[in-house]
């Protein structure tokens, strides 16, 4: 029998895969490129308002947004140093497991849910508020403005700090520890010769990774801003069109804030830092290491403090979810159309990011066997990154772009239930991709040879020989995609109207309501559901060989 070429036997049966990948390519570049094509088309009509948009108001804006992405930073990463390194001197201790996974919560947890939480623990009625009003002697009131968005952010990105230290921590080399042992170093000495350094190299990309997510934070700001003085740009972009109905105004504003991200993702890309922050541990080493008494309390206390400050707005999401009345709300026709809502276009935009996802990693797979030359081509590389391009621009970005782009074509709100999907699959193929991607790669390194030599190509093998990798890593990106877009806030803000409700759209209605014990059980229901979808994500995530 007659040995096939095998280079133009992958050229060939890689064509459909590639063709997949252009395709997947050219959704992300039309919902991108559509954005600022409304835009662009609105800014010509009124380019001499666009102009004037940029005023000290724009000004102000981005200066806020820049402070507190600094302060949330700086808040979040100090703190976080310590927590790891607590974390990384008693490798083995009760409850460590517990504590761990306790900080991936606020990863899972949507940001509407958490801002409620810190709400009800720090608000003017909140459960501290009179322990707040004795220290102070006057009414508590309230932590909205500044105060209130880095309590948020810290909240969130604190943990998430600590997890990317302790898992560069986890890498020194167990030698080092001995060594350290053998030698008699104290906890100074230790920390300066071992810890530090490798402290010090992840620094820049965690810290970098932080601020874009503090820069870029849309339903904190919004929730927590309380009023003109406490706006960011992605805020402001909202206001400006959902309430003012500017477009020029909005138009400065999206310039603005691009530039602001795309500097931000440059920056990170040269520092090396992954922009889904993947805060994946391993098992915690065996060490050699003697922490003395001082030692011990001090970093019990600084973990103690960490956990309570984390569990604190979990826990009182909870208390105040369970004193709402959850039977009416279960029964009320509002919430059950707004979950109906939530879990299709939900599970509607995580099989359009699975789709695409899995689009793009098979046409990088099959242009790398195709190709001759050791350098990629550019259209590998846009399978490779095209996906990754789209942190760039933020979703309140693409909505506004939209926005003003549909409403020529009739009602705009009518296009909720598609720019939802779109937009939220989109943001999610980041993650997705690198939940798939290994697997992928893994089972075509294993059986490409045997699928060119048998002929197998196009559906017959996704069926027989790749889906049975892809199935596991495939239900967690799945997941994983869902559960981001079931907590979005950032498209549904824009595009909701009575029409169409998300259940985080009815909860930030029902906050502006001042009908917070609504809000409450449904914030809590909403995070059981995330949370939900997050732990079936790492579960089917753990299981794949």
């Amino acid at each position: 029998m007659a040995v096939r070429d095998e280079p133009v036997t992958a050229r060939r049966q890689g064509q459909g895969r590639v063709a997949a990948g252009v395709l997947a390519l050219a959704v992300i570049g039309l919902l991108i490129g559509g954005a600022f094509f409304g835009l662009g088309q609105e800014a010509l009509t009124a380019w001499r308002s666009a102009l004037s948009a940029f005023d000290p108001y724009l000004v102000r804006v981005a200066r806020f947004t820049l402070w507190q992405a600094a302060l949330s930073t700086l808040l979040s990463v100090a703190p976080a140093i310590l927590v790891a390194r607590a974390l990384a001197r008693h490798p083995r201790f009760f409850g460590r497991g517990l504590i761990l996974q306790l900080f991936a919560v606020p990863l899972a947890l949507p940001a509407i849910v958490a801002a409620l939480g810190v709400l009800a623990l720090y608000g003017r009625a909140g459960y501290f508020a009179p322990l707040f009003s004795a220290l102070s002697e006057e009414r508590w009131p309230g932590i909205y403005g500044l105060s209130g968005i880095l309590v948020a952010h810290v909240f969130f990105n604190l943990p998430l700090a600590a997890r990317l230290f302790l898992a560069a921590l986890e890498n020194v080399p167990a030698d080092q520890w001995r060594l350290s042992a053998q030698l008699g170093m104290g906890a100074f000495s230790s920390f300066r010769f071992i810890e530090w350094p490798v402290l010090r190299a992840a620094l820049p990309g965690v810290a970098g990774l932080v601020f874009m997510l503090c820069a870029t934070s849309f339903t904190i700001v919004l929730t927590l801003g309380g009023g003109p003085r406490a706006t960011t740009l992605e805020v402001a972009i909202y206001q400006a069109l959902r309430f003012d109905f500017d477009p020029a105004r909005a138009i400065a504003l999206t310039l603005v804030q691009v530039a602001l991200t795309g500097a931000i993702v440059l920056a990170l890309a040269r520092l090396g830092a992954a922009m889904t922050g993947d805060a994946s541990l391993p098992v915690a080493p065996r060490r050699a290491l003697f922490p003395g008494r001082g030692e011990k309390g001090f970093n019990a206390a600084i973990i103690l403090l960490a956990l309570a400050f984390v569990a604190g707005p979990m826990a009182a999401t909870v208390i105040a979810g369970l004193q709402a009345d959850l039977g009416r709300l279960a029964g009320e026709n509002a919430v059950l159309s707004a979950t109906a809502t939530s879990l299709v276009l939900s599970a509607l935009a995580a099989l359009l990011c699975l789709l695409l996802s899995l689009s793009l990693v098979m046409a990088r797979r099959a242009l790398e066997l195709a190709r001759a030359a050791p350098v990629p081509g550019l259209l590998e590389r846009m399978s490779d990154t095209g996906a990754a391009m789209v942190l760039i621009v933020p979703p309140i970005v693409i909505g506004a772009g939209w926005f003003v782009l549909l409403r020529h074509f009739g009602d705009v709100f009518a296009f909720a239930p598609v720019m939802v999907v779109t937009v939220n699959a989109v943001m999610a193929m980041p993650f997705a991709m690198r939940a798939v991607r290994p697997a992928y790669d893994a089972a075509s390194a294993r059986h490409e040879k045997l699928c060119a030599a048998l002929g197998i190509s196009g559906w017959n093998r996704l069926r027989l020989v790749d889906w049975p990798a892809l199935r596991k890593p495939a239900a967690t990106a799945f997941a994983f995609a869902m559960a981001l877009s079931l907590g979005d806030l950032g498209v549904i803000a824009l595009f909701g109207s009575d029409r169409v409700q998300t259940l985080p759209y009815l909860l930030l209605q029902r906050m502006g309501s001042y009908r917070t014990a609504d809000a409450a059980g449904i914030a809590l229901f909403l995070g059981l559901l995330c949370l939900g979808l997050m732990f079936a994500a790492t579960r089917w995530g753990k299981g794949r060989g």
